[in-house]
């Protein structure tokens, strides 16, 4: 766990090109057998892009600046314990859908799961620590990843911290980028200058 975690973001660079290597050198067989749901896949994965974009927005309003100082409970932490996991989730099969296939967004969703299920119950542990009783009981009140819409609330006025928002919220742009990138990529494929190696739904 301590491995996933202190290296997390370099690891999670290295499959992200191993990703776009299989995608790059891959035929799309929906595309080919059937398009119009190569076109749905791209449309809900923008959508699941655009609600991952604003959720993890949503969620810096509320965090940053606070992690370790205070356990925020307000917005979209009364309704999940880790929202911001979630909501990388989402994007997650968002741009695995913007690839238009199935075989690759269900390998994303694996991926995310064997990289983030024992950092969160890292965190869970270290939060533990820091937090204590408060803790235990928000454990036991709000579920740990999907949301409990039911269970929202937000206070009327909330201390927003701009420089550690901004930074944050520019954090989401990667998956603007990354959905580029894979136009870009499907662009050069349909131009007949990459080879397809493998063939995938």
């Amino acid at each position: 766990m301590y491995f996933l975690d202190h290296y997390r973001t370099r690891i999670s660079q290295v499959i992200g090109l191993l990703f776009l290597f299989l995608f790059m050198f891959s035929q799309k067989e929906l595309d080919v057998t059937a398009p119009y749901i190569s076109g749905i896949l791209f449309l809900v994965g923008c959508l699941c892009v655009g609600a991952a974009m604003a959720g993890r927005m949503w969620c810096a309003q509320y965090i940053a600046g606070y992690k370790n100082d205070v356990l925020v409970r307000e917005g979209p932490y009364s309704v999940c314990r880790n929202p911001l996991y979630f909501f990388s989730f989402l994007g997650g099969i968002g741009v695995g859908l913007c690839t238009e296939s199935l075989t690759l967004t269900v390998l994303l969703v694996l991926l995310f799961a064997v990289m983030y299920i024992p950092v969160i119950h890292t965190e869970e542990a270290r939060l533990h620590r820091l937090f204590g009783e408060p803790y235990s009981a928000y454990i036991r009140e709000v579920p740990r990843f999907f949301p409990k819409w039911s269970l929202y609330h937000e206070p009327k006025e909330y201390t927003v911290k701009p420089k550690v928002f901004r930074h944050a919220a520019g954090d989401v742009l990667w998956f603007v980028l990354a959905v580029g990138i894979l136009e870009c990529i499907e662009a050069i494929q349909e131009s007949g200058l990459l080879p397809q190696l493998l063939s995938l739904y």
